[in-house]
Order: structure tokens, then sequence, then C-alpha cells
């Protein structure tokens, strides 16, 4: 069964941006963009992945994948 990967670390290495600011960005906690960012999450709402793409400048697909 493949595996849905979530590359929020890179995105946030390419921006130069650490988890705290994008925290700060999208009104998201630590806590949750950690949970997703180490791939732990079950489900995240389109709201909220627009909401990351929008402070990061990337499209969904620039942070997730299929592996």
């Amino acid at each position: 069964m493949s595996q849905i990967i979530i590359s929020l670390d890179v995105m946030l290495a390419k921006r130069k941006m650490s988890l705290t600011d994008l925290s700060g960005k999208v009104d998201i906690t630590m806590s949750n963009l950690s949970i997703l960012k180490n791939g732990k999450a079950k489900a995240i709402r389109f709201s909220t992945l627009q909401s990351i793409c929008k402070a990061l400048d990337c499209q969904p697909g620039d942070i997730i994948s299929i592996g």
C-alpha cells in the first residue's frame, strides 16, 4: 500500500523558514504542524493545506507526494 509523504521540512528549508515562523503565519499550533511534518497526521483539511501553501508560496504537490 502506498503511503502519503508530507515534505514540509524540505519546503521550509527552501524558504528558509522555521516551523515557528510558519505557525505564526498560518495560525496553526506548533504541535499540529510538528505532527504534520513528522508524518503522524491522519488527515489534513483543505483549508489548512491552502494556508500552508499560501504561506510557503507553493502548490500542494510541492509538499505532498505518494511513495
